[in-house]
């Protein structure tokens, strides 16, 4: 009988010598080889990443399970793409001759779906004892088309550092190629606004949420300092070590909180080239980001931009003066709650939990969640009181501050100074009382 089901497995690869662990599809006939082998050579993408590339070739094997009856492979991969897009359930008849019930997805999902499968079908064709033919070939490119490339080329550009070293010979030749099985046209939506915590509510949260049997949680207040007044990721709280909160060297009431990369970021351990080495030489721990998805220790990377040669970013507090603020909560989570991790398990790690092992991102969004019920407030991205809007209230005050768009670029830690555009919008609301007040 087909089948097709997602595993995970140890691969040692032969030439860097590197064990990973990765997702892998088995099927009746054993375990997808090919895959698991580009998923080795692409190892530098993020462990989202592959878990996307998985679960894309696991819907493909899936159909092709359903539906084999294709005289090719690139007619196969129209007709999965046609029913990824649009499903595969006659909804009159309430019935699905594939049997897989498959609902309509979002045509960002869609072509997300073919772009993984373009990726590792390119490579296949590349390998050796493959055929060279693609499933999904170039065809010449309408001049509609070829001008929507060369739209997407120069958007590109305009914001990839050394630009002007780009081979436009090369791209001329690419954009005059499109797919035969091609993206499906998005739409655009100018959504209203990033919801932004409510400023009102933040120190409920941080005094009120956070106080649970007459007990202060610092360690929680210091991570929703950090978002908030810091503007970080929730991700990259766990990626902090002890050692990366410091005291000003001048101002001495103040933090400095530095964010390092979690590989190569330097170590605190001259002895060591980086963090990588640091943790694998000294703790039974390797950088968060390498651990599956699936893992309890697993806290993702957004490769945010990083201002220094030692591989960090500096937080940059907003309001200034909420670095004095986080120094003393910081302080009486050292002095009275962090509990240390033990001889026998040592490790950096800035947050721990009640055993002094390094604190989850489920366990910090479980305490997340029952503060901001505490305060009588409703938890989700639409209510504007998710761990991430405080990001979005972070980057929306930079802007009431009076920054330019590259010094929000710079405070925010983004690789584009286009990337902040979602956190500095304005609402309906705030854009029609400007109006008034310009006209009164």
């Amino acid at each position: 009988m087909s089948f097709v089901k997602k595993i995970y497995v140890n691969y040692h690869d032969c030439a860097s010598k590197q064990k990973l662990q990765l997702p892998a599809l088995i099927t009746e006939k054993g375990i997808l080889i090919s895959h698991l082998r580009y998923l080795a050579w692409m190892s530098n993408k993020s462990p989202s990443w592959r878990e996307r590339s998985t679960f894309s070739l696991q819907l493909l094997l899936k159909y092709i399970n359903a539906n084999s009856n294709f005289d090719s492979a690139t007619k196969l991969l129209k007709a999965f793409a046609d029913a990824v897009l649009i499903g595969t359930v006659d909804m009159a008849a309430v019935h699905d001759e594939l049997n897989i019930y498959w609902r309509p997805r979002k045509k960002s999902d869609a072509n997300s779906i073919l772009f993984h499968i373009n990726t590792y079908t390119d490579f296949l064709s590349q390998q050796e004892g493959y055929d060279d033919s693609r499933i999904n070939p170039f065809r010449k490119a309408t001049s509609y088309e070829e001008r929507l490339n060369w739209c997407a080329y120069y958007n590109q550009q305009a914001n990839v550092f050394l630009s002007h070293l780009t081979n436009k010979q090369k791209a001329a030749e690419h954009n005059k190629r499109v797919r035969l099985v091609g993206m499906v046209n998005d739409d655009v939506f100018d959504y209203e606004y990033a919801t932004r915590f409510p400023n009102n509510q933040l120190d409920r949260l941080l005094y009120l949420g956070f106080n649970h049997k007459e007990k202060l949680d610092y360690k929680s207040q210091a991570m929703v300092m950090l978002m908030n007044y810091g503007g970080l990721r929730k991700s990259e709280l766990f990626h902090i070590y002890v050692s990366d909160i410091t005291m000003h060297p001048i101002r001495q009431h103040e933090a400095i909180v530095r964010v390092y990369h979690p590989e190569i970021g330097a170590s605190p351990d001259p002895r060591y080239k980086n963090r990588q080495e640091y943790l694998t030489a000294t703790t039974h721990y390797k950088p968060r980001n390498q651990y599956l998805i699936s893992e309890r220790l697993f806290s993702g990377w957004k490769s945010p931009l990083l201002t220094s040669k030692k591989g960090y970013f500096e937080v940059i507090f907003n309001p200034p003066e909420k670095a004095k603020d986080f120094l003393a909560i910081w302080a009486n989570y050292l002095k009275y709650q962090r509990v240390e991790p033990k001889t026998s398990n040592p490790h950096p790690f800035a947050f721990t939990n009640s055993k002094g092992t390094p604190e989850t991102l489920k366990n910090f969004q479980n305490y997340y969640r029952k503060a901001v019920e505490r305060i009588g407030l409703e938890f989700g991205l639409k209510h504007g009181t998710s761990e991430h809007c405080h990001r979005h209230a972070y980057g929306f005050r930079l802007r009431e501050a009076g920054l330019s768009q590259v010094e929000i670029q710079k405070a925010m830690h983004h690789k584009s100074p286009l990337s902040c555009l979602v956190y500095i919008k304005p609402t309906l609301h705030e854009v029609r009382e400007t109006l008034r007040k310009a006209h009164e």
